[in-house]
């Protein structure tokens, strides 16, 4: 049982290390990792489709993109 909430605990832990990045139209189509990124090469490169409030979560980092609104 101790094994269940310990690994619940770190998944909530990374959940909330994750990395948010604002992107805005022109940094379409988006992709992660970014190719500015200092780990570039850290998973498989993968293009993201944002969700309809503009967001959109990389499934082997957790980093989170949001597209910027126009004002």
């Amino acid at each position: 049982m101790q094994n269940s909430t310990t690994e619940e605990q770190q998944k909530t832990q990374l959940k909330s290390s994750a990395i948010t990045h604002t992107i805005s139209k022109q940094d379409l189509p988006i992709s992660c990792p970014l190719p500015s990124a200092s780990q570039w090469n850290a998973h498989p490169r993968v293009f993201l489709t944002l969700d309809e409030d503009g967001k959109a979560t990389c499934p082997y980092c957790s980093t989170v993109y949001i597209l910027k609104q126009d004002d």
